[in-house]
């Protein structure tokens, strides 16, 4: 029998606490290659911590990542830059710099790094905000003249801008209007599509990971307590899932609160 694709990203077993809290308490799960999995779950579950351990912005405390079969906890710095130089980052907020015209933002990594000169790192800007449809004509303007869903295109341009293999999307569509969050949701699929990316996203909006996602998981308690087709998450037959999706107050899920 034919052994099935290794997973571009494989989790397993991984563990986070801060002082005494304990935020990931076992996590498994695999992403296949042009794959795009979901991750959702309240605030405060869990999932940034993920994405940022597998990132490498945060050190696990037990447990193991491999991106495309290499363990990268503990891997040296210039190989970590090695691994990361393959990945794409669409940021909550965008996280563009004001300082800096559209183009150069789209465009920063490869200024930054100097793989490209000046002239030929705005034509690439230029080609990667026509994918996301923005017109040339915005590439001199200041971030601060565009409105918060072309600001997230800007962001998406960016995080395809090297082309990358694996792309990330934390919580791609929060503070946009519904038919902005839709609009970008659109562009997400159809860059994926385009660029053929292995995509990760988290987030607590339901229509957009049915949307962008092949597969959803759920985080809860530190642990994966559901994974499987998007378009099964209705009938999932997990009760905390079954909760979170409709957003009804009554179910397994206590939220916490304080006066």
């Amino acid at each position: 029998m034919a052994s099935s694709p290794r997973p571009i990203i494989s989790v397993q077993d991984l563990h986070k606490s801060f002082g005494p809290k304990t935020v990931l308490d076992g996590v498994n799960l695999d992403v296949g290659k042009g794959e795009s999995l979901v991750i959702i779950g309240g605030s405060g579950t869990g999932k940034s911590v993920t994405i940022k351990c597998i990132q490498g912005l945060l050190t696990p405390d037990q447990g193991r990542i491999e991106i495309n079969g290499e363990n990268v906890i503990g891997m040296a710095p210039a190989d970590r830059e090695r691994v990361n130089s393959r990945i794409g980052m669409l940021f909550q907020a965008a996280a563009l710099f004001d300082s800096l015209p559209v183009w150069e933002n789209v465009a920063f990594g490869l200024l930054s790094e100097g793989r490209a000169n000046r002239a030929d790192a705005r034509d690439m800007a230029i080609e990667k905000l026509a994918l996301v449809g923005l017109d040339a004509s915005l590439a001199d303007l200041s971030p601060a003249d565009l409105s918060g869903g072309m600001q997230k295109r800007v962001g998406l341009a960016r995080a395809i801008a090297n082309d990358p293999e694996i792309i990330f999307f934390d919580e791609p569509t929060t503070g946009l209007d519904p038919i902005m969050a839709d609009i970008i949701n659109d562009l997400i699929v159809a860059v994926n599509q385009k660029i053929g990316a292995t995509a990760l996203t988290i987030t607590h909006d339901m229509q957009s990971a049915k949307k962008i996602g092949d597969r959803i998981a759920m985080l809860y308690q530190g642990k994966i307590i559901w994974a499987g087709p998007a378009d099964a998450i209705d009938d999932s037959g997990n009760p905390y899932v079954d909760q979170f999706i409709h957003g009804r107050v009554e179910g397994p899920i206590k939220m916490a609160l304080r006066a």
